[in-house]
């Protein structure tokens, strides 16, 4: 049986395989008990020593809606115990949330998100996990 992990991870690597412009290439797309998350970055892959914007999507999971009034944070943890994270902010669109993450070292982090429906302490929080590649910082004048 594959676990989340496990197809997050698969998720990931086509996402990273894609070729050209098209953005929905990029996505990582991951899926809670309630929910799926659609998550963007840019750059992607992203780099360290920068803020890096990352822009989530949350759907229900049995009808596709948007959710509106939901909470919850990014968060990511290098191999060597280094620690980012940020709370969502809600934008504009639907069901659309932000966050930034300064990633300090290069290579593999272990990323997830906790998200509930409503901002009641009484909801479970949900949470889904991936692997997300940090590239090296820009050189000056690139």
């Amino acid at each position: 049986m594959i676990s989340l992990r496990h197809t997050a991870l698969l998720m990931l690597s086509l996402a990273s395989a894609g070729c050209g412009k098209n953005p929905k290439a990029l996505d990582v797309r991951l899926w809670s008990d309630n929910y799926t998350f659609r998550v963007t970055v840019d750059p992607m892959p992203p780099r360290a020593m920068e803020q890096t914007p990352y822009r989530i999507v949350v759907l229900d999971k049995k009808s596709g809606q948007p959710i509106e009034t939901g909470e919850g944070r990014i968060f990511a943890t290098s191999k060597d115990g280094a620690n980012t994270n940020d709370g969502f902010k809600k934008e504009k669109e639907l069901g659309t949330y932000s966050g930034r993450l300064f990633f300090a070292t290069t290579g593999d982090w272990a990323m997830a998100i906790q998200f509930r429906r409503e901002k009641n302490q009484r909801m479970p929080l949900e949470r889904v996990d991936w692997i997300q590649g940090v590239r090296p910082e820009s050189e000056p004048g690139s």
